[in-house]
């Protein structure tokens, strides 16, 4: 008897649900359904390495307005059944593993570009564009979101930049994603279509834009974001510096961002990735290496590279001129290049995390030590570079690696959880916050309330309040199962 109920429950749910967006937009298929629950985690792919079954919803469902989805949402709202949004399935963090069921939710269809207001220098946005659709659409004016994440050429979309606070290459000049977008359209339960206020600068109480940016779709889905543009640059200058050590290229680092300079693109690489690096821009160097990018007006860009030469040279950096930035810039999507990126059944994490420059120097050394030594008996190793700088520090994009792992996928996974549990203690152990940009999924969500000590109940509150059923992809930033 009691499946029988089920049964009839789900098939009223995908009844209403066909009535919003169309039988041919709505699928129970398992196919589809394990597709949605695909990502580019570490734990996706050992999944379907093995031919094991992602957690998957029990239908799909593809909305192709605002209205549609808010209507979903009200859906399953009444059914308290959990929805679990999905842009381009490029998060690396779990964060379309459906852990309780429900309702996948496919915003890929939601792909338009609403408005671009040149004289303000903002688009509006559906949260299913992606990064090349922009790239092509404002590039025939001259402009650009200047966002431009690894998973760019992966179909990474608006939405999910903001769902997850990512970083692009430009950072360091032009801010990652929640820098970039002034106001947020948002469905939140039961199905009501809210908007931030118009700008994100103001004193009109605290910011509801920043609550939703990074939620990860815990607090509802975003249907449409405002974003600010910025020209194509009509000037970039390359600088190549070696260090001795990579403490060397990090203090270089604090005084160009202190001294308020503010280069597109900063990246350190340390010692353990020269022999690879090297290869790959085809220079030789020894100790480590920093390539930089500035760009904008021409007397900007001669002025701010000579100022930056200046502070490298007087820290013991050796000019190795353009060729080695410019070659990076040229190929800097080509290590996530499908067949370059790692994938299993090496044991691989990026563990990366943001501090102040104070506490980066020995949260680097103890993060390299926890892996390299406790984990000797796997042959773990680990690299760094520092590639998204502040005006008060810098982020460290680490990542472990053991590549002789066991056979059993299960072990496998215990094995790499182990490794994540050692490098995230010992980041908040030295200032560190568990992630920079890579979002928090379900991979993470275990360090939460360590992290946030005792604001995290009020986190709790606030999730609490918004979405009381907990059906909002549930099990995802550290909160629990729905109620």
């Amino acid at each position: 008897m009691s499946d029988s109920r089920a049964e009839y429950r789900a098939h009223l749910l995908r009844h209403e649900l066909s009535e919003i967006v169309g039988a041919e937009h709505t699928s129970v298929n398992k196919g589809e359904r394990q597709d949605q629950a695909i990502d580019w985690s570490w734990m996706s792919q050992l999944y379907q390495l093995h031919d094991l079954e992602l957690p998957m919803a029990d239908v799909v469902v593809r909305p192709g307005s605002a209205e549609e989805v808010a209507a979903v949402v009200a859906v399953a709202s009444d059914h308290r059944v959990p929805v679990v949004p999905r842009g381009g399935g490029s998060g690396t963090q779990g964060g379309t593993f459906a852990l309780y069921g429900g309702i996948a939710l496919d915003l890929s269809r939601m792909d338009s570009i609403i408005d671009i207001d040149e004289s303000s220098m903002v688009v509006k946005v559906e949260a299913g564009v992606t990064g090349p659709q922009l790239e092509e659409v404002l590039g025939r004016r001259g402009l650009a979101v200047a966002h431009e994440p690894g998973s760019f050429h992966f179909g990474a979309t608006v939405g999910g930049w903001l769902a997850a606070r990512g970083s692009g290459v430009r950072s360091t000049k032009y801010g990652k994603s929640e820098d970039q977008v002034l106001q947020l359209e948002v469905a939140l339960p039961p199905g009501e279509l809210v908007s931030t206020l118009p700008v994100p600068n103001h004193a009109a109480g605290p910011g509801l834009l920043q609550l939703v940016v990074g939620s990860e779709g815990t607090l509802g889905p975003i249907t449409s974001a405002t974003m600010r543009m910025d020209p194509i640059p009509e000037s970039m200058s390359f600088l190549t510096f070696e260090f001795e050590t990579v403490f060397d290229g990090l203090e270089a680092g604090r005084r160009i961002m202190t001294e308020r300079l503010r280069p597109a693109v900063m990246r350190l690489y340390d010692e353990a990735d020269r022999e690879k690096l090297s290869k790959i821009l085809g220079i030789e160097f020894s100790g480590a290496l920093m390539v930089i990018v500035c760009d904008g007006d021409q007397r900007l860009v001669d002025l701010e590279s000579e100022m930056i030469s200046e502070i490298c040279v007087d820290v013991g950096g050796a000019d190795l001129g353009e060729t080695g930035a410019k070659t990076w810039w040229d190929g800097r999507y080509e290590p996530y290049a499908m067949g370059k990126a790692p994938r299993p059944p090496t044991i691989f994490g990026t563990t990366d995390t943001v501090c102040t420059f104070a506490d980066m120097p020995d949260l680097y050394r103890a993060k390299r030590k926890n892996v390299e030594e406790g984990f000797a008996e796997y042959g773990a190793t680990y690299t760094a570079h520092f590639s998204h700088w502040y005006p008060w520090g810098v982020m460290v994009y680490d990542r472990f690696y053991v590549h002789d792992a066991p056979e059993d996928p299960m072990e496998s996974l215990a094995l790499h959880d182990r490794l994540w549990d050692a490098a995230i203690r010992v980041s908040l152990e030295h200032g560190g916050v568990i992630n920079e940009h890579h979002g928090i999924g379900v991979k993470l969500g275990r360090f939460m309330r360590e992290q946030y000590g005792t604001a995290w109940p009020v986190m709790q509150r606030i999730k609490d309040a918004i979405d009381p059923d907990g059906i909002l992809n549930p099990g995802k930033l550290g909160f629990g199962p729905p109620r």
